[in-house]
């Protein structure tokens, strides 16, 4: 008897303090919005709410899962997934391991990952890590972690699965598009900890060559120091390459960006939800501008996010030519917002603009110029860098024959250089 007036009392608070809460928001909403719809009245989707769960207190086969806890976190996940593969809502423990990972260091395989056409995509592995030794390529689909099946796994799930300690094994199955096949990888957990800017070195007339493999807080310093290097080596022009960039930082992108834009121009702007009028801006500023280097930016499908905004900010103000494939196409921004209980919903709350309002989320930026690499040819090099710069390849790796990994889209990027050079010094011969 006690037990049952306890619960209904509980029912009745649940309701009674949900319904408040989302009176008020709909109030809130209703003032944003013109026409209040009939069909979002809050009290009775909430009694629809609670008639569910208490169906599922009074009926559900195992009792020992219809705690209310984990029935209202269960809820919860549900309700923020069917938002966008971004969104997340964090129990306490998830939520203190997404505070940890911001040591920069984590067991994992080295591979960003998100959601395309609800199937799980590899947008870039991280350079020098256990996935990218691997073979891993961006656009690969995950379509099994350990022998369990990704197609209704959740993109925060899928890397819970695939970190954990240095040093251990996960099986992943990849299904790649071009060449059409299904490979299971056992690779091997590592601490990550990967080095931004790489690759520095000086190409044929005087066209400097910097590799950004992320964005993170020593990029912009570390490209600084890149930049003086190769201008004291007599660098004319300049081929910054962010494919296989899966971003970073906002602040990051911003500050690389800034180094070759005039002082005050938009970088990028973020925009909420429409009607709301809450757009952030970001403007160059810093000290260092070099505003007169002829640029390419190297970009394909394993770019976004950060890689984007800087690619589309100076493809906007036609600072450099974008040479290779369409970018990936993330740019929305994730605002963690934590809670009483010590979890935390992450929430998508904007969206990246480019200064000439071109949105990036799921559109991503075209190329200036076109220029194609197969899986197989993007694979090759990738070998072949690693190879070159580390030495240490694996057995299956040497067998491989590299005398065709040619980087056509590199390759394209110093023809293009050196015919701007021509003709500015034609241009500067005739004054």
């Amino acid at each position: 008897m006690f037990r049952t007036i306890k619960q209904k009392f509980f029912w009745v608070i649940l309701v009674l303090a949900l319904t408040v809460n989302l009176v008020v928001g709909a109030k809130i909403a209703s003032q944003n919005n013109k026409e209040d719809d009939s069909s979002e009245v809050a009290f009775d989707k909430m009694q629809l709410l609670a008639e569910v769960l208490l169906q599922i207190r009074r009926s559900y086969v195992d009792e020992e899962k219809t705690q209310y806890k984990d029935l209202l976190y269960g809820a919860l996940k549900g309700m923020l997934q069917s938002l966008d593969p971004h969104s997340q809502f964090m129990e306490p423990a998830t939520f203190e391991d997404m505070k940890n990972d911001t040591a920069g260091e984590f067991g994992g395989l080295g591979i960003v990952i998100g959601m395309r056409d609800g199937i799980l995509t590899v947008i870039a592995p991280m350079e020098d890590t256990p996935a990218y030794r691997a073979g891993v390529l961006h656009g690969d689909k995950i379509i099994a972690i350990e022998g369990e099946s990704t197609e209704n796994m959740n993109l925060q799930d899928a890397v819970k699965k695939m970190r954990g300690e240095p040093g251990t094994k996960v099986k992943i199955k990849i299904m790649r598009v071009k060449p059409q096949e299904i490979k299971e990888l056992e690779i091997v957990r590592a601490v990550i900890k990967v080095e931004s800017v790489k690759g520095v070195k000086m190409l044929a007339d005087h066209i400097g060559y910097i590799r950004i493999t992320q964005f993170n807080e020593p990029t912009a310093n570390a490209l600084q120091k890149a930049l003086e290097t190769l201008l004291a080596q007599g660098m004319k022009a300049l081929i910054l390459d962010l494919r296989n960039n899966p971003g970073g930082l906002l602040t990051s992108a911003v500050e690389v960006s800034q180094k070759f834009l005039k002082g005050g121009e938009k970088i990028v702007s973020t925009k909420g939800r429409t009607g709301t009028g809450v757009q952030t801006q970001y403007a160059s500023r810093g000290r260092h501008h070099y505003t007169d280097i002829p640029i390419i930016i190297l970009v394909n499908g394993g770019s976004a996010s950060a890689s984007e905004i800087v690619a589309g900010a100076l493809q906007d103000y036609k600072r450099a030519i974008i040479v290779g494939e369409k970018t990936f196409g993330k740019g929305s921004v994730q605002s963690v917002m934590p809670l009483d209980d010590g979890s935390a919903i992450r929430l998508t709350t904007a969206k990246y603009y480019t200064p000439n309002e071109r949105m990036i989320h799921e559109k991503g930026i075209d190329p200036d110029i076109y220029i194609p690499m197969s899986g197989e040819q993007w694979q090759k090099v990738l070998i072949k860098r690693s190879r070159d710069e580390f030495g240490d390849v694996s057995d299956d790796e040497t067998k491989l024959d590299l005398s065709d990994a040619v980087d056509v889209q590199l390759d394209r990027a110093v023809d293009i250089l050196q015919a701007v050079q021509t003709f500015q010094s034609h241009a500067n011969a005739s004054k």
